[in-house]
Order: structure tokens, then C-alpha cells, then sequence
């Protein structure tokens, strides 16, 4: 019995993938749980397992095709007589036998002493370059070609010397029409990832309505409390405290405070979660990801800094799994990390909330009616104004300033 390959849920947001290389051809054994092909989606990319034990009998999607969350791209033969039957009808024929519509193991073989397993990034890079995976020199594990190997290569070619005129004149610029590519100008194919990224980010703009508001705030007390307990905490736990344990315990203080900013909108109705899970914001190898903090109500300021500092390396890896990314209930974005001063972030969808963080910059403050100078961060929160009303909004934002600028607050929980 043929049993179906499909692409699984992958998130809220995420209705297709991209499918990058396939580990096994058509007639190949497959064992239960081993990874068939790579998927790629805008978050990461995952490895999808066989279900069954058996004999690959079909690919229904290429590598760099688009499928869609649900479509089967392959079949597998279950282990058995069937599978014996589905190997049987994978092997090459002799000559006068009727030809399979399945490419047939063999030639797939010679393929590959040919050319190199080109891995998706790879692909992406040949065709941009207009360049030929044959052409280029493999170094990845097995004989896989990279994308550092298409731009190395690249670059050791010569470049094209510019044509001059008969009278050696320096040619004038010339205008361009619309969407016709100049001299001056590179035009590059989105990728994958960029597109669904973009088609996101737009639905969001266009399903929410999207409001942001603003607040300051005194970093002086949390920075004077790490500076107190660093070495302490860096010895017990071998990670060092940072600001976003103090922000996630101050964003789920306020959420409990303000449950709209925790809620989302399902269709004409209103959803109150009553749990806390905290996406947050990483730079991952293939662009931003926001892997989640389950139930971040329950940990501690150590479990939060070693749970970050996990996510943000194997982000860098793309080791995220894709159920990491899924089910968060409100975000936390820190630009701050690359100096950004003040921005506006988007939602992510279904959330109702996300809250900005940026550089602390000392700045002159009036306090008890003296000009002095303390560290101070913009705070930013974008929020759904369907259901989160303003004065909410600055509620939430304004307990989290009073939490940070007096970090007591989070042990006794007011």
C-alpha cells in the first residue's frame, strides 16, 4: 500500500515551503524516521522523516519546487510483498522493456558522478550568476556544491573588460525604462524566504490595524543589579545576566495586567490566553526567526537566559525546529543589539502585540528638579487597535517601565 509523503503544519502564518534536497531516489530503501528531504520555509529549514519503512516509489516535487502545507510530494511503498513489488518496478528493464515514467536508478547514478549535489542556496546562486553547477568545484560534505563554492568561483574569474568607443570616449549614461535593467544596477531574484517574508508582512499591515505607541525608560536599576550579582549569577549558572530575562518577567507581569495584549482575534471572536509564551526575535542563518519561551510565567531569570542563548545559536545553524517557532501569544523584538535608537515593529501574526526594544543611550533627565544624566531606552509596542484600546496600550507599556525601573517589583509580583 502506498502510503503519502506530505508537507506537515509548520506555523500559523506558513501555507507553503520550498523542497530542497532530496536524500534518497525512486527505488531506494527508506528506513522509519529516516530523513527523506530538506523543506524550507520563511522561519527554517527541517528535515522530513519517512513515515514508513520502505521503497520510495515516487517524487512528486522536485528540488526548488513550491509546495503547499498538506501536499503530498512523494509515495513510499510499505515494507512487505508490496515494497518487494514497488523495488521490483524501480529496477531498470532491458532494452525492449516498456519504459517507466520513473526515472530509473541508474541514469540518476550517472547523474550524480557528473555533477554535483547541489544544495538549494547553491541552485539559487548558479542561476543568478547564470552559471552552470558543472562548471564549479564541489567542497561540501559528500561532493555537495555550496553557495560559498558558486561565489568563490565567481570570483576568480576575470572581470569583463568595459567596451570603449572609437574615440575612447567615456560612454554617457543611459536612462532605463521601467523595470529594465541598467548598467549601474544588479537585479537579483528574491528568494523563497524573502518572498513568503514579504507577503507576511504585508497581510499584516493589510488584516490588523496596526497601532504603536511609545515610552522611556531609566535602565539605571537593572544595570546597577546585574552589575551586583554578574559574577555571582555567571559562576552559578555559566551563562551572564542579561536585559531581556528582566524585560521577559516585566512583558508577563503586564500581560497579566492588560489580557487584551495576550488575546487574539479568531474570526468575529475574541481568544484570552491564559498562558504566557514569549516569542523572541533572533537573527538566525537565513534572516530573523522568533522561536518561542514556553510558558515563560513559570522561569526563572536563569532558565529565560540559557533558553535565549540556546535558540540564538542554533538559529545561526538553522537548527530551529519548526514547532519552536509555533503557538507564541505575544513577541519581544530587541534592535537595540544593532543600535537602533526608535522603530515601529510589526505584529506577528495571530498576536495582537509585539514589543521593541532598542539602545540604551545616556540621555539628560529632569529628576527632583535637577538635569542629570541616566541610561535611558526607548520602548515601543505595536498593537492591535481591534481589540487592544489605547488606553491599554499605555497601561501595558507604562508597567513595564515601572517593573524595570524598579526590578523589585518582579519578585513580589505588583
Amino acid at each position: 500500500m502506498a502510503v503519502e509523503l506530505k508537507i506537515p503544519q509548520s506555523g500559523e502564518s506558513i501555507t507553503e515551503v520550498q523542497i530542497g534536497d532530496w536524500r534518497k531516489a525512486v527505488g531506494d530503501r527508506v528506513d522509519l524516521d529516516e530523513v527523506l528531504v530538506e523543506i524550507e520555509t520563511d522561519k527554517a529549514a527541517m528535515d522530513l522523516p519517512a513515515p514508513v519503512a520502505g521503497v520510495l516509489t515516487k517524487i512528486l516535487k522536485g528540488e526548488g519546487e513550491e509546495a503547499e502545507v498538506g501536499e503530498v510530494i512523494a509515495l513510499i511503498e510499505e515494507a512487505g510483498e508490496t515494497a518487494t513489488a514497488g523495488a521490483e518496478r524501480a529496477k531498470p528493464k532491458d532494452k525492449k522493456a516498456k519504459k517507466s515514467p520513473e526515472p530509473k536508478p541508474e541514469k540518476k547514478a550517472e547523474a550524480s558522478i557528473k555533477e554535483p549535489r547541489v544544495m538549494p542556496a547553491a541552485r539559487r546562486e548558479l542561476a543568478e550568476r547564470g552559471l552552470e553547477a558543472a562548471d564549479v568545484e564541489a567542497t561540501g560534505p559528500g561532493g555537495r556544491l555550496l553557495k560559498e563554492d558558486v561565489i568563490r568561483h565567481a570570483e576568480d574569474q576575470p572581470a569583463p573588460k568595459p567596451a570603449q568607443s572609437p574615440a575612447s570616449k567615456k560612454p554617457e549614461p543611459k536612462t532605463a525604462a521601467e523595470g529594465e535593467e541598467r548598467s549601474d544596477e544588479e537585479i537579483v531574484a528574491m528568494s523563497p524566504m524573502r518572498k513568503i517574508i514579504a507577503r507576511n508582512l504585508v497581510a499584516a499591515q493589510q488584516n490588523a490595524a496596526l497601532l504603536t505607541t511609545f515610552n522611556e525608560v531609566d535602565m539605571s536599576a537593572v544595570m546597577a543589579l546585574r552589575k551586583q550579582h554578574q559574577e555571582a549569577f555567571l559562576k552559578k549558572y555559566d551563562i551572564k545576566l542579561g536585559f531581556m530575562s528582566f524585560f521577559v518577567k516585566a512583558a508577563v507581569e503586564a500581560l497579566k495586567r492588560v489580557p487584551t495584549v495576550n488575546a487574539e482575534v479568531r474570526g468575529t471572536n475574541i481568544v484570552y490566553r491564559n498562558h504566557f509564551d514569549i516569542g523572541i526575535a533572533v537573527g538566525g542563518g537565513k534572516g530573523l526567526v522568533v522561536p518561542v519561551l514556553r510558558h515563560a510565567e513559570g522561569m526563572g531569570f536563569a532558565e529565560i537566559e540559557l533558553a535565549i542563548s540556546d535558540l540564538a545559536h542554533r538559529a545561526q545553524a538553522n537548527k530551529i525546529d519548526l514547532s519552536e517557532l509555533k503557538g507564541g501569544t505575544f513577541t519581544i523584538s530587541n534592535g537595540g543589539i544593532y543600535g537602533s535608537m526608535l522603530s515601529t515593529p510589526i505584529v506577528n501574526p495571530p498576536q495582537s502585540g509585539i514589543l521593541g526594544l532598542h539602545a540604551i543611550k545616556d540621555r539628560p533627565m529632569a529628576v527632583n528638579g535637577e538635569v542629570v544624566v541616566r541610561p535611558i531606552m526607548y520602548l515601543a509596542l505595536t498593537y492591535d487597535h481591534r481589540i487592544v484600546d489605547g488606553r491599554e496600550a499605555v497601561t501595558f507599556l507604562k508597567h513595564i517601565k515601572d517593573v524595570i525601573e524598579e526590578p523589585v517589583r518582579i519578585l513580589i509580583e505588583i
